[in-house]
């Protein structure tokens, strides 16, 4: 029997499963999402919207009305207006999978609590508890917003005590933490997918690299040892494992200068450094997030093609309408534009990967690709 999907989120991720869930038409019939920006992506692509925030009530209870099993692309829904309503329908991930991941404190006691490795961090209760932990942390140290925090916007590098007050300045009303500030080699996530039965499957560990904290490059499979590679994976399966519910997870570590892996963050949902799956892998991220909370068996997630994906970002110089970006898609570019109506500094407007198909595993020659393509890339006002 086919099902009904709703999304919280039509954004960018929310296009791309609703896209996957189109080519599964014999499990799902139709895909409504939540977004408060009206046209949103995912309404560009078949879904069905309703306009409306992440967190209201009234909104989310009438994509419960509508929907058969919901998901988020997001993690700014309501988890307790989610937990409320869960009893009728199911939910994946688990809404008290999302409450817990949403508060980045809370996230990381959770992972402590069950033996996972996670850097130093401390909870801060006022300006004087900041000014006193930071003492046993050493310089530089990152302050963080615990809640609503995405691509950095929620953290401060603090480099001496001068910074201090700026820093808690500027999260002021809202909770804090502080975590030691990690001397990392290297970024990396895995891609881990739970279905409902229990069953998990991770994608190979890749390499991230990160400019003014957004992603601008996933390198798949990362440049790193079989151990560091096998460490990281299990690591992400025992994540799977603690956590309630079923779905896609973007598990971010550091490897450090000796080798160890840390977590950094969880997102209990596909993730942008995924995005890599849509071409190097015979299961995308976001067909295997479908697959795990409709119950059915983990697509396989081997990776096909060394493959480096390029977020395409707004330029600093323009914001508006633009013309429609296009480049030439052969020798292993595949371009995905996210249909935004306008360009805006910094906002991630697409995609591109680039895709070893001559199997020379030369991540150097993608990577000169991937400059050669971007140089190409052009936004225009209309």
């Amino acid at each position: 029997m086919t099902k009904i999907l709703g999304i919280i989120g039509g954004g960018q991720l929310g296009m791309m499963l609703t896209e996957a869930a189109k080519k599964m038409n014999e499990h799902i019939s139709d895909v409504i999402v939540l977004d408060p920006t009206k046209n949103c992506p995912a309404s560009k692509v078949g879904a069905r919207q309703i306009v409306g925030d992440f967190k209201d009530k009234n909104a989310i209870v009438e994509l419960s009305l509508q929907s058969d099993i919901i998901t988020y692309e997001i993690e700014s829904g309501d988890s307790e207006v989610l937990e409320s309503i869960n009893s009728g329908m199911t939910i994946n991930p688990a809404p008290s999978t999302l409450r817990i991941i949403q508060d980045k404190y809370m996230q990381k006691k959770f992972l402590r609590e069950n033996g996972l490795p996670v850097p130093d961090f401390v909870e801060i209760n006022s300006f004087e508890d900041a000014k006193e932990k930071i003492k046993s942390f050493g310089y530089p140290v990152m302050l963080k917003a615990r809640r609503d925090a995405y691509d950095g916007r929620g953290n401060f590098r603090i480099e001496n005590p001068e910074e201090i007050t700026q820093a808690y300045e500027q999260f002021s009303g809202r909770p804090m933490m502080l975590e030691k500030v990690v001397d990392f080699e290297m970024e990396v996530s895995v891609i881990a997918a739970r279905n409902t039965n229990g069953q998990i499957a991770t994608y190979p560990l890749v390499e991230n690299i990160h400019e003014e904290n957004i992603l601008k490059l996933t390198i798949a499979p990362a440049r790193v040892n079989k151990k560091i590679s096998e460490e990281a994976e299990n690591i992400a399966k025992k994540t799977m494992e603690v956590f309630h519910g079923a779905g896609v997870f973007g598990i971010e570590m550091f490897v450090t200068k000796d080798d160890r892996v840390l977590i950094n963050e969880i997102a209990p949902r596909v993730h942008n450094s995924g995005h890599h799956t849509l071409q190097s892998s015979s299961t995308s991220q976001f067909e295997q997030h479908l697959r795990a909370i409709l119950g059915l068996e983990l697509g396989n997630t081997d990776l096909l093609h060394h493959t480096v994906m390029c977020n395409i970002l707004g330029p600093q110089e323009f914001q508006g309408k633009y013309k429609p970006l296009t480049i030439e898609q052969n020798n292993g570019v595949y371009l995905k534009m996210y249909q935004k109506d306008e360009v805006k500094p910094q906002r991630k407007m697409g995609h591109f990967n680039v895709v070893d198909v001559k199997d020379t595993k030369d991540t150097n020659m993608l990577l000169k690709k991937v400059e050669e393509v971007k140089s190409l890339i052009k936004f225009s006002p209309v």
